[in-house]
C-alpha cells in the first residue's frame, strides 16, 4: 500500500482535516488501489476516509459526492462481502484500521448530516427514512426527530423523541421537543426507564435521581401550555438545588421576558453573563430587553462581546438588528433576515422582523413573521404582534380574533385579556368594553403596568384627564417605573400643566437616564415652555440625514 491508513485516520481524529484531504486525494487515486483486482472494499473504505476530511472542512457538497461514490463501491462488493459492516470510527490501534469494514447505514448517517449543515431536510429526511429502524442510534433517532419536526410531520417526531426517552431519559432537548408537541408530563415521565439497578431499587424511583429531572419535565410542560407561573415556581425549585445552572436561569429568563418581567428577566440574563460570559443562548431576548430600557450602553457592550464570539450565530444577528433598529430600520430589517436565512426557526429572529414590518408600515408582512413565529411556538409576544399588524391595517375581525384565541391558549393572563381590550379601544363605540378588559386585567394582575398604561390612555382619549392622573398616581406609590412618569408627564402636557409635565420627566430620568421618550418628550416640553413650535423643522436637519447615511458599519456604531 503506498498510502498508510493509519496516518489519514491519525490525521482525522487530530482535526487537521485540510492535511487528511490533500492525503485522501493520493490514497483513493493510488495504483495499488485501483487496478481490478482491487477490492470495492477497500476503494469504499478510503472514499469514506477523504468524505470524513471533506465532512469536517465544511465542504459538504464535496463530501455527500464522496460518500455517496462509497456506498457505490459497497453495492458491488460479492455476496458474500455485503455484509460490509464496520464502523467509521477510527481505533487509536493502527492494526485496526485493516480489520475495519463500511457501516453503511453510518456513511448513510453522515450523508444526512451534510444535508442538515446545508438545509436540506427534505434531502436529509429521504436519506434518513432509508436506514432501517433497527439499526438507527440514539443520535440518529434525535435528528429524525428535529428531520420530522421541521417537516411538520409532529406525530413521527414525537415518535422518534419517545424512542431517544426510552433509551436515555437526559436527552433534554428531546424532553422539551415533546413537551413542545403536547405530550403531557406524564406521558413523558413513563417513557423513562423502569429497569431495576444491581441495588434492586428502580434507576428512577429514588429522589437523588430522578425528582429533578421529573420537575423539569413538568416546568417545560407548563411552559409548552402557556402556564407560564407554574413553569417559573418549578424551575426556581430546580435553581435552589442547582444553584448558578446557566441552563435553568436562562429558561427563567426567557419566560420573565416573555411575560414582560422585564427588569427580573434583565438580572437573570446579566447572572448568566456573569457566570459563563461566552453563553450566547438567548443573549438576542436580553439584547431586546436592553432596547426597551434603553440602555445603550449595555446594549452596545453585549453585541460586541457577541461579534467577538461568534459572528455567524442567530442571536448575534438578531441583537445586531436590536442595534441598528434606532438609527437604521431598513439595516435592522437585513440583520433580521439574515438571522433567519442561518435558521429559519428561531423565533426571536421571527418577531424582531414583524416588528420592524409594522415599524416599516408593512404591516401585511409583519403579519406573515408573527404568524412564522406563532407555528414554531405560540407565545404572547407573536399574539401581541399580530394584535398591532391586524389594528394598523383596520381588520378589527382578525385582532379580536387573535385576542381571543391569545386568551383561549392562556386563560390566567393578564397581558391576553388585554389584547382584548386593545382591539375594542381602537374602535370609539368599543371603549366601554375596553375599559372592562383592562379593569380585569388589573384585578387579575394588578402589578401589570401595561394596563395601567392602557386604561390612562382611555381616559384621556376619552377627556377623563382627572382620573387618569388619579390612577397613574396610584400606581407610582407602589412602582417606581419610568413608563409611568412619561405617562403622566404627557397627561399633564396635554392639560397645559407644564411645570408638572416638567417634573415627571425629570423622574423618569432620575429612573433610567437612557430613556429615549423621556429624552424627546422634556425636549418637546422645554420648547414649548419657551414659546417656540416644537414641531417646526430644525435648520440642521437635513445635515444630520446625511451624517446619518454615511454610519455604515457595526464598529461606528458600537
Amino acid at each position: 500500500m503506498d498510502i498508510p491508513k493509519d496516518q489519514m485516520s491519525s490525521l482525522l481524529d487530530q482535526g487537521l482535516f485540510d492535511s487528511a484531504q490533500m492525503l485522501g486525494s493520493f490514497l483513493v487515486s493510488s495504483s495499488a488501489v485501483n487496478t481490478e483486482t482491487s477490492s470495492p472494499h477497500v476503494k469504499a473504505e478510503n472514499l469514506v476516509f477523504l468524505g470524513d476530511a471533506l465532512f469536517g472542512e465544511k465542504e459538504y457538497r464535496r463530501a455527500i459526492y464522496t460518500y455517496k461514490q462509497a456506498l457505490q463501491h459497497c453495492k458491488i462488493l460479492p455476496k458474500q462481502n455485503t455484509a460490509c459492516r464496520t464502523s467509521l470510527s477510527r481505533s487509536s490501534s493502527p492494526n485496526s484500521i485493516n480489520v475495519s469494514a463500511i457501516n453503511e447505514n453510518e456513511v448513510k448517517f453522515k450523508i444526512i448530516l451534510c444535508h442538515c449543515a446545508l438545509s436540506e431536510n427534505r434531502a436529509a429526511l429521504a436519506e434518513m427514512e432509508g436506514i432501517p429502524s433497527k439499526a438507527r442510534t440514539l443520535r440518529m433517532n434525535l435528528t429524525m426527530g428535529k428531520l420530522y419536526r421541521h417537516s411538520r410531520h409532529n406525530r413521527s417526531a414525537i415518535a422518534c423523541y419517545k424512542d431517544c426517552l426510552r433509551h436515555c431519559p437526559y436527552i433534554l432537548e428531546a424532553i422539551t421537543a415533546l413537551a413542545e408537541l403536547g405530550v403531557s408530563s406524564k406521558d413523558i415521565i413513563s417513557l423513562f426507564p423502569q429497569t431495576p439497578t444491581r441495588s434492586g431499587r428502580p434507576p428512577f424511583d429514588h429522589f437523588d435521581t430522578s425528582r429533578w429531572l421529573q420537575r423539569y419535565v413538568e416546568a417545560q410542560c407548563c411552559i409548552a401550555s402557556n402556564d407560564y407561573k407554574g413553569g417559573l415556581d418549578l424551575f426556581g425549585e430546580l435553581l435552589q438545588r442547582f444553584p448558578s445552572n446557566v441552563h435553568i436561569l436562562l429558561e427563567i429568563a426567557k419566560v420573565e421576558a416573555i411575560l414582560g418581567k422585564n427588569d427580573d428577566a434583565i438580572l437573570n440574563f446579566e447572572k448568566v453573563r456573569t457566570i459563563d460570559p461566552y453563553n450566547l443562548t438567548y443573549m438576542d431576548e436580553y439584547a431586546m430587553l436592553l432596547r426597551i430600557k434603553s440602555d445603550n450602553s449595555k446594549l452596545n457592550r453585549l453585541v460586541h462581546d457577541m461579534l467577538n464570539i461568534d459572528a455567524t450565530r442567530p442571536e448575534v444577528c438578531v441583537a445586531l438588528s436590536v442595534l441598528w433598529e434606532r438609527k437604521d430600520q431598513r439595516r435592522a430589517l437585513a440583520y433580521a433576515e439574515k438571522c433567519l436565512r442561518i435558521d429559519d426557526r428561531h423565533i426571536p429572529g421571527q418577531i424582531m422582523k414583524g416588528n420592524l414590518y409594522i415599524s416599516l408600515d408593512r404591516p401585511d408582512a409583519a403579519v406573515v413573521a408573527f404568524r412564522a413565529a406563532q407555528e414554531l411556538r405560540p407565545d404572547l409576544r407573536s399574539y401581541q404582534g399580530l394584535v398591532r399588524s391586524y389594528l394598523v391595517l383596520s381588520k378589527i375581525k382578525e385582532a379580536l380574533y387573535a385576542a381571543r384565541e391569545a386568551i383561549k391558549l392562556m386563560p390566567h393572563s393578564a397581558k391576553a385579556i388585554k389584547l382584548v381590550g386593545d382591539v375594542h379601544a381602537s374602535n370609539p363605540g368599543g371603549r366601554d368594553k375596553a375599559k372592562k378588559f383592562y379593569e380585569s386585567s388589573l384585578r387579575l394582575e394588578p402589578g401589570y403596568l401595561g394596563a395601567a398604561l392602557a386604561l390612562a390612555e382611555l381616559h384621556v382619549v376619552e377627556g377623563r384627564n382627572g382620573d387618569a392622573v388619579t390612577l397613574l398616581e396610584r400606581y407610582l406609590k407602589d412602582w417606581a417605573d419610568d413608563s409611568l412618569h412619561i405617562k403622566l408627564a404627557q397627561v399633564f402636557g396635554a392639560t397645559n400643566m407644564l411645570q408638572e409635565a416638567l417634573s415627571q420627566y425629570q423622574s423618569a430620568l432620575r429612573i433610567n437616564p437612557q430613556n429615549e421618550a423621556a429624552k424627546k418628550g422634556l425636549e418637546r416640553l422645554e420648547k414649548q415652555m419657551k414659546g417656540v413650535d416644537p414641531d417646526a423643522p430644525e435648520e440642521d436637519e437635513e445635515n444630520d440625514v446625511e451624517d446619518a447615511e454615511g454610519e455604515a458599519d457595526e464598529g461606528e456604531l458600537l
